[in-house]
């Protein structure tokens, strides 16, 4: 099947060109706005503006081919609704739908970027952009794991009350859990208690330490000292 273009080659040239730089660009502003989000300021508007471009840019990241594009999009409603409409969550059957949603749209971009950025092909630095934005996004999706896991059962996460304002845990405080995590530094005021979470958290971190160490060192390496 050809590879699908949204636009004209003039229009999409410089933008297909950069398109793993441009989303990893967006997922950082919104990760680096995300503790702001629930200001009624600056905060509150910024982080919807960088959280619409950064789905927007992993869907576009994804249009290689119609069928990816359609199911892109399909998958974006719902991570668009969690993510930047309504950060708070409850336990009904259509809140744990759209958090499963939510985590496909996160997956399913991570499958369309790794097979292009691990492919045969010789790395360049959008390459690397693009194993990046894969790092970046796997925090994204295991934050909507912990959510899940959360709604299924009140008790699976415990915030210690010495350092935190509230009670429950929210979306914030599981994207900050899961960086936190997965870079190996651990997220203080929050601790997994139910055994699957505490099996969540394992498999992150172990994802995160290999992905950096295997994964990412190999395309430096090899962008770097491509063979001849």
């Amino acid at each position: 099947m050809p590879e699908f273009h949204p636009s004209s080659p003039h229009h999409t040239s410089w933008f297909a060109s950069r398109k793993y730089s441009l989303l990893f660009l967006s997922l950082l502003a919104a990760l680096i706005i995300y503790p702001y989000a629930e200001n009624h300021g600056f905060g509150y508007y910024a982080f919807r503006i960088m959280g619409s471009a950064a789905i927007v840019f992993c869907v576009y990241a994804a249009s290689f081919r119609r069928s990816l594009v359609i199911v892109a999009i399909a998958l974006s409603i719902p991570a668009f609704t969690q993510r930047i409409l309504n950060l708070s969550a409850n336990a009904s059957a259509l809140s744990i739908l759209n958090i499963v949603l939510s985590f496909s749209f996160d997956a399913f971009i991570v499958v369309v970027i790794f097979r292009r950025v691990f492919g045969p092909q010789k790395p360049t630095s959008e390459t690397i952009f693009g194993a990046l934005c894969i790092y970046l996004l796997l925090g994204f999706a295991f934050a909507s794991i912990y959510g899940m896991l959360s709604l299924l059962d009140p008790h699976a996460f415990y915030l210690n009350p010495a350092v935190n304002t509230h009670s429950v845990p929210d979306r914030l405080d599981f994207v900050y859990y899961s960086y936190a995590t997965m870079t190996s530094l651990g997220g203080a005021g929050i601790a997994p208690v139910s055994g699957e979470a505490r099996s969540v958290t394992v498999m992150e971190a172990l994802i995160g330490v290999l992905y950096l160490a295997v994964l990412i060192s190999r395309l430096v390496g090899a962008y770097r000292h491509p063979s001849e």
